[in-house]
Order: C-alpha cells, then structure tokens, then sequence
C-alpha cells in the first residue's frame, strides 16, 4: 500500500527542520537558496502533495466554491458548470458541483455540508422558488450566494437568469406563423418558475389565434416527455395538436422518439419547439428546434459575480444579470435542414 509522504519526511530528507519546510512552503523569500533547493528536491523526490485543505481550514476559508444544481444528468447544467469553471480558474479557484436531484431536503444537506467545509461561496439553482431558510442561513453566516436559473429580487444575493417570458413567447409565435392553431404545451411542475414563465410567454402569443391545451409533466426528463407525447398521441386525429412546446430539451427528445414510435411524422404531422439548445437538439433525429439559452454564460457570469463578492470585501453591491434567449429554428417546426434563427422583433410582434 503506498503512502503519501508528510513534512516531517521531507524535513528528514532535507535535514532541515519542519519550521523551515514550512517556510518553503509559504514563505519561500525567508529561506536560503541553497536550503530552499534542498527542500524542493526533497520534496520531488519524496512526492510530498501538500494538504492545503487542513491549512485552508485553519486558516477559515478555502480555494473552492460549490455549484448546487437540480439534475446534474441534465445536459444545460454540465455547460453551467463549464462556464463557471472557466470563471473560478482564471482565479486559482476549484469547483465543487453539488446534485440536489430536485429535492429540497438534499439540498438541505448538501448546503450544511458545504458550510462545515468552509467554501468561499454557494452558487445554486434552488430547488424551491420561495426562500430556503438554509440559503438564508447561509447568508446571514457571511457566505456570499448567487443564484443561477433564477431571477431575484432582493438585495441580499446576485443571480443570473434567462428572460423566460420572452422564450416562450419566441416559441408560441413560430408556432402560430407557422399555421398551428391547436398547440400543446409540455411541461412541469408549474411550480418551477422557468416552466410557469415559459408556459405563460407562449400562453400570450398564441391567444387569440391558436388554442393551447397544457399537459404537466411531473419533472423535465425524457421519460416524461415521452409519457407527454403519449396523451397527445392518443387523442382523436381531430383533436389532437398539431404542434408541441416543451419547457426543455430533454421533453422534446421524449415526445420526439414517442412519436416516431408511433408513426406520426415530425414536423408534418406534429412540429416540436424544445428549451434550452442543448447539444443534442441539433443531433436529434429530425434536428430539434429550441429556444437557446447562453449557458456557459450563465455559468461564467454567475461564478464571475460570486468571485467579485468574495474578492470586494463588502464593497460588492449586488446585480441581477437577465440574458436574452433565441429561438434556433430547425426541421422539427418546418424549416429546411441547417435552421436559422428568428428575430425577437418579429416573435414579439
């Protein structure tokens, strides 16, 4: 079994004492060249890995901040943390991505653990839209909290978020242009605020010129996606929408499979719309029109204004970052191969 070498090996390497391999370590100017060579040399050929997280917890802080996220399966959120990574690395800072699986007692959990391990700063997409009396917590204790996926309105936190409103808007209206007017939205719960926006954006453009049947979804996976589609599916020909809004991307693959399953053509029989632009709309089998969202920028911006906040020193006054979506049109709503993008102007019209 091998063991990782201490200072005290290194210090009897070296013949020096262990005062003097610290000093190396974190003072390096106060030592001899000759010495502090000496010790370099003992510490290559011994392997020494310094324990920075027991000097970071002595010391009260650390070199990580944490990302909370609801489904870390879920394709947006591996580029949130790409986007946040590039942020914390231009700083010499690590992160810590943490799974809530969209359950608020695991977050509950995750968010005590993180405190114990001294983390610079919590960037989270929170399971519950009201406030978390654990965030808040968290916040009273001096550990800065940005929120990613979510507006905010107080003045305690920064966060970053899409104009989901808009999104659903850009959707409803294609649709509409398109000549649907019998569309179903696909999504839920409706107590996540990015689905409520999206439903509600897309509910005001269709009125007045299409009719908009709503089928909840209990979560945003493909599998509910595909059960979505099979409700739709099994209406009467008469009845049954001619186009499909799904609040993410993973629903719109679901009802996507479903209904090539099934022997209804996309986009002749039914058009989809999906959210979000994840990488695996445009490689879907017939390429997936979405409503695309910046998400590295999400990510970076987030991680960006959390570091600002830690680095301040209480001067840091807090924002609320709003990006704005775009809808990428491909052949699942009716355009030719290739897709292009529509302009906000003519979706809010």
């Amino acid at each position: 079994m091998t063991t990782t070498s201490g200072i005290k090996e290194v210090a009897r390497r070296a013949g020096v004492s262990i005062g003097t391999v610290s000093n190396v370590l974190n003072r390096p100017e106060l030592v001899a060249t000759t010495t502090r060579q000496r010790v370099l040399d003992a510490i290559a050929e011994l392997g020494y890995v310094r324990n920075d997280s027991a000097r970071q917890l002595r010391a009260g802080q650390s070199r990580q901040i944490a990302l909370v996220v609801l489904d870390v399966a879920n394709p947006f959120f591996t580029d949130v943390v790409r986007g946040a990574e590039a942020a914390a690395e231009d700083h010499g800072v690590m992160v810590v991505v943490c799974n809530s699986g969209e359950d608020a007692n695991r977050e509950h959990r995750h968010l005590e653990l993180l405190e114990e391990q001294r983390v610079r700063g919590v960037l989270i997409t929170p399971v519950d839209e009201g406030p978390s009396s654990r965030l808040e917590q968290l916040i009273q204790r001096g550990t800065p909290v940005v929120l990613v996926d979510r507006g905010s309105g107080r003045h305690s936190r920064c966060s970053v978020a899409v104009d989901d409103l808009l999104g659903g808007r850009l959707a409803g209206a294609h649709l509409v242009e398109q000549g649907h007017r019998h569309i179903a939205f696909v999504g839920g719960p409706t107590t996540i605020n990015q689905v409520h926006e999206r439903l509600a954006g897309c509910a005001e453009a269709v009125e007045g010129r299409a009719d908009l049947l709503v089928v909840p979804t209990p979560n945003l996976t493909v599998a509910s996606g595909r059960a979505a589609a099979t409700q739709i599916a099994s209406r009467d020909a008469a009845d049954r929408p001619t186009a499909v809004f799904c609040a993410n991307d993973l629903l719109a693959l679901g009802v996507l499979q479903e209904m090539t399953q099934r022997g209804l053509r996309v986009p002749q029989d039914v058009a989809i719309v999906g959210y979000d632009d994840i990488e695996f709309a445009a490689a879907a089998a017939v390429p997936l029109s979405s409503v695309r969202q910046p998400r590295e920028q999400l990510g970076r911006t987030a991680a960006a204004l959390l570091l600002e906040e830690i680095e301040d020193d209480g001067r840091h006054e807090h924002r609320h970052v709003v990006f704005q979506p775009e809808l990428i049109v491909r052949e699942s709503s009716g355009r030719p191969r290739g897709g292009r993008r529509a302009s906000h102007s003519k979706a809010s019209r």
